[in-house]
Protein backbone atom coordinates (compact mmCIF):
# COMPACT_ATOMS: atom_id res chain seq x y z
CA UNK A 1 0.00 0.00 0.00
CA UNK A 2 1.07 3.17 -1.08
CA UNK A 3 1.68 6.58 1.70
CA UNK A 4 -0.95 7.84 -0.33
CA UNK A 5 -3.57 4.75 0.22
CA UNK A 6 -2.62 4.93 3.62
CA UNK A 7 -3.74 8.65 4.14
CA UNK A 8 -6.91 7.53 2.51
CA UNK A 9 -7.68 5.06 4.64
CA UNK A 10 -6.63 7.59 7.80
CA UNK A 11 -9.73 9.96 6.98
CA UNK A 12 -12.13 7.13 5.67
CA UNK A 13 -11.38 5.76 9.75
CA UNK A 14 -12.08 9.03 11.16
CA UNK A 15 -15.39 8.83 8.98
CA UNK A 16 -16.20 6.18 10.31
CA UNK A 17 -15.27 7.35 13.73
CA UNK A 18 -17.18 10.78 13.56
CA UNK A 19 -20.30 9.01 12.49
CA UNK A 20 -20.12 6.07 15.86
CA UNK A 21 -19.64 9.42 17.55
CA UNK A 22 -22.23 10.86 15.87
CA UNK A 23 -19.71 14.37 15.66
CA UNK A 24 -20.17 14.24 11.74
CA UNK A 25 -18.97 17.56 10.85
CA UNK A 26 -19.14 16.74 6.77
CA UNK A 27 -21.77 16.68 4.23
CA UNK A 28 -24.35 14.25 4.14
CA UNK A 29 -27.56 13.53 2.23
CA UNK A 30 -30.78 13.23 4.10
CA UNK A 31 -33.04 10.22 3.79
CA UNK A 32 -36.25 10.47 2.27
CA UNK A 33 -39.06 7.98 2.76
CA UNK A 34 -39.93 8.27 -0.92
CA UNK A 35 -36.86 8.62 -3.56
CA UNK A 36 -38.76 7.82 -6.33
CA UNK A 37 -40.45 11.33 -5.90
CA UNK A 38 -37.69 12.98 -4.78
CA UNK A 39 -37.36 16.38 -6.72
CA UNK A 40 -33.50 17.29 -5.16
CA UNK A 41 -30.74 17.09 -7.19
CA UNK A 42 -27.20 17.74 -7.63
CA UNK A 43 -24.73 18.73 -9.64
CA UNK A 44 -21.63 16.07 -9.89
CA UNK A 45 -19.03 13.84 -12.24
CA UNK A 46 -19.39 10.85 -12.11
CA UNK A 47 -18.01 7.25 -13.57
CA UNK A 48 -20.58 4.96 -14.45
CA UNK A 49 -19.81 1.46 -13.44
CA UNK A 50 -19.94 -1.35 -15.86
CA UNK A 51 -18.00 -5.19 -16.56
CA UNK A 52 -16.80 -6.91 -13.85
CA UNK A 53 -17.28 -4.81 -10.47
CA UNK A 54 -20.96 -3.51 -11.64
CA UNK A 55 -21.64 -7.49 -11.27
CA UNK A 56 -19.81 -8.05 -8.24
CA UNK A 57 -21.64 -5.43 -6.16
CA UNK A 58 -25.26 -6.36 -7.49
CA UNK A 59 -24.77 -9.99 -6.99
CA UNK A 60 -22.38 -10.11 -3.75
CA UNK A 61 -23.49 -6.92 -1.84
CA UNK A 62 -26.71 -5.20 -3.12
CA UNK A 63 -28.40 -8.68 -3.76
CA UNK A 64 -28.35 -10.22 0.21
CA UNK A 65 -29.08 -6.60 1.44
CA UNK A 66 -31.77 -5.80 -0.58
CA UNK A 67 -33.48 -9.49 0.65
CA UNK A 68 -32.76 -8.43 4.06
CA UNK A 69 -34.12 -5.15 3.74
CA UNK A 70 -35.77 -4.34 0.62
CA UNK A 71 -37.81 -1.17 1.55
CA UNK A 72 -34.63 0.74 0.80
CA UNK A 73 -33.85 2.65 -2.37
CA UNK A 74 -31.10 0.30 -3.97
CA UNK A 75 -28.97 1.89 -7.36
CA UNK A 76 -29.86 -0.08 -10.14
CA UNK A 77 -27.24 -1.59 -12.40
CA UNK A 78 -27.66 1.30 -14.89
CA UNK A 79 -27.32 3.84 -12.66
CA UNK A 80 -24.33 2.62 -10.04
CA UNK A 81 -21.65 4.96 -10.15
CA UNK A 82 -18.17 6.25 -8.15
CA UNK A 83 -18.74 9.89 -7.96
CA UNK A 84 -15.34 11.68 -9.27
CA UNK A 85 -16.26 15.04 -8.41
CA UNK A 86 -19.13 17.24 -6.03
CA UNK A 87 -19.66 20.27 -8.10
CA UNK A 88 -23.03 21.50 -6.39
CA UNK A 89 -24.97 19.48 -3.57
CA UNK A 90 -28.41 17.51 -3.50
CA UNK A 91 -30.99 20.32 -3.15
CA UNK A 92 -34.87 21.33 -4.21
CA UNK A 93 -34.48 24.07 -5.59
CA UNK A 94 -31.11 23.08 -7.25
CA UNK A 95 -28.09 24.67 -6.65
CA UNK A 96 -26.86 25.47 -9.74
CA UNK A 97 -28.25 27.20 -12.66
CA UNK A 98 -28.03 25.84 -16.95
CA UNK A 99 -25.29 28.40 -17.50
CA UNK A 100 -23.07 25.94 -14.87
CA UNK A 101 -24.13 22.85 -16.10
CA UNK A 102 -22.64 23.81 -19.48
CA UNK A 103 -20.06 25.07 -18.01
CA UNK A 104 -19.43 22.08 -15.49
CA UNK A 105 -19.59 19.71 -18.43
CA UNK A 106 -16.73 21.50 -20.51
CA UNK A 107 -14.33 21.72 -17.83
CA UNK A 108 -15.03 18.38 -16.96
CA UNK A 109 -14.65 17.45 -20.59
CA UNK A 110 -11.53 19.28 -20.93
CA UNK A 111 -9.88 18.49 -17.63
CA UNK A 112 -10.50 14.66 -17.22
CA UNK A 113 -8.96 13.89 -20.96
CA UNK A 114 -5.99 15.31 -19.59
CA UNK A 115 -5.28 12.99 -16.94
CA UNK A 116 -4.32 9.17 -16.86
CA UNK A 117 -6.62 6.16 -15.91
CA UNK A 118 -6.08 4.64 -12.02
CA UNK A 119 -7.18 1.86 -10.54
CA UNK A 120 -8.99 1.67 -7.20
CA UNK A 121 -9.20 -1.02 -4.67
CA UNK A 122 -12.90 -1.37 -2.88
CA UNK A 123 -12.60 -2.55 0.75
CA UNK A 124 -15.51 -1.41 3.15
CA UNK A 125 -18.98 -0.47 3.04
CA UNK A 126 -20.37 2.60 5.44
CA UNK A 127 -23.33 3.30 6.72
CA UNK A 128 -23.83 6.98 6.55
CA UNK A 129 -27.05 8.38 7.92
CA UNK A 130 -28.93 8.00 4.81
CA UNK A 131 -26.49 6.14 2.75
CA UNK A 132 -24.88 2.43 2.22
CA UNK A 133 -21.63 3.84 0.50
CA UNK A 134 -19.08 1.44 -1.13
CA UNK A 135 -15.50 2.76 -0.13
CA UNK A 136 -12.15 2.41 -1.25
CA UNK A 137 -8.50 3.80 -1.82
CA UNK A 138 -7.01 4.71 -5.20
CA UNK A 139 -3.55 5.70 -6.49
CA UNK A 140 -2.67 9.27 -6.36
CA UNK A 141 -4.36 10.11 -9.58
CA UNK A 142 -7.82 10.74 -8.38
CA UNK A 143 -6.71 13.58 -5.85
CA UNK A 144 -4.89 15.01 -8.74
CA UNK A 145 -7.95 15.16 -10.84
CA UNK A 146 -9.98 16.08 -8.46
CA UNK A 147 -7.76 19.31 -7.37
CA UNK A 148 -7.21 20.23 -11.71
CA UNK A 149 -10.93 20.01 -11.63
CA UNK A 150 -12.13 22.50 -8.75
CA UNK A 151 -9.34 24.96 -10.19
CA UNK A 152 -10.82 24.30 -13.10
CA UNK A 153 -14.28 24.83 -12.09
CA UNK A 154 -13.68 27.70 -9.57
CA UNK A 155 -12.06 29.65 -13.04
CA UNK A 156 -15.61 29.35 -14.12
CA UNK A 157 -17.59 30.38 -10.56
CA UNK A 158 -18.47 27.29 -9.64
CA UNK A 159 -17.36 26.71 -6.14
CA UNK A 160 -18.03 23.16 -4.80
CA UNK A 161 -20.37 23.77 -2.06
CA UNK A 162 -20.06 20.33 -0.21
CA UNK A 163 -18.13 19.86 3.33
CA UNK A 164 -15.17 17.25 3.52
CA UNK A 165 -13.95 15.64 6.04
CA UNK A 166 -10.38 16.34 4.70
CA UNK A 167 -10.56 19.02 1.40
CA UNK A 168 -7.30 17.76 0.51
CA UNK A 169 -7.49 14.02 0.54
CA UNK A 170 -10.10 11.63 -1.55
CA UNK A 171 -11.41 8.49 -1.67
CA UNK A 172 -13.14 6.18 -4.10
CA UNK A 173 -16.98 6.26 -3.31
CA UNK A 174 -19.73 4.29 -4.50
CA UNK A 175 -23.27 5.07 -2.76
CA UNK A 176 -25.12 1.36 -3.07
CA UNK A 177 -28.46 2.56 -1.27
CA UNK A 178 -30.26 5.48 0.13
CA UNK A 179 -32.42 5.16 3.56
CA UNK A 180 -35.90 5.26 3.57
CA UNK A 181 -35.96 4.95 7.01
CA UNK A 182 -33.60 3.39 9.70
CA UNK A 183 -31.64 0.46 9.05
CA UNK A 184 -32.24 -2.68 11.11
CA UNK A 185 -30.14 -4.81 12.91
CA UNK A 186 -30.20 -7.30 10.99
CA UNK A 187 -29.25 -4.80 7.89
CA UNK A 188 -26.30 -3.56 10.43
CA UNK A 189 -24.99 -7.22 10.74
CA UNK A 190 -25.17 -8.19 7.78
CA UNK A 191 -22.61 -5.46 6.60
CA UNK A 192 -20.28 -6.12 9.04
CA UNK A 193 -20.39 -9.87 7.53
CA UNK A 194 -19.68 -8.53 4.01
CA UNK A 195 -16.65 -6.38 5.55
CA UNK A 196 -14.52 -9.41 6.53
CA UNK A 197 -14.71 -10.55 2.78
CA UNK A 198 -15.03 -7.78 0.97
CA UNK A 199 -12.25 -6.47 -1.70
CA UNK A 200 -12.67 -5.65 -5.11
Amino acid sequence: MTPYQLKQKEVIEKIEEKLKNNTVDFSTVSPVEDWETDNRICLTGVHILNGFILGQIAEKIIKPLWEISPEHHYYSNETLHSTIKNIRVISDPPRFSNEDIQNAKEVLAKVVTAHKTFQAFFYRLIIFPGSLNLVGTTEEELNSLILDLDQNLKARNIIDDKVYSDPKTFFANITLARFTKAVSDDFKQKVEELNKTLIF
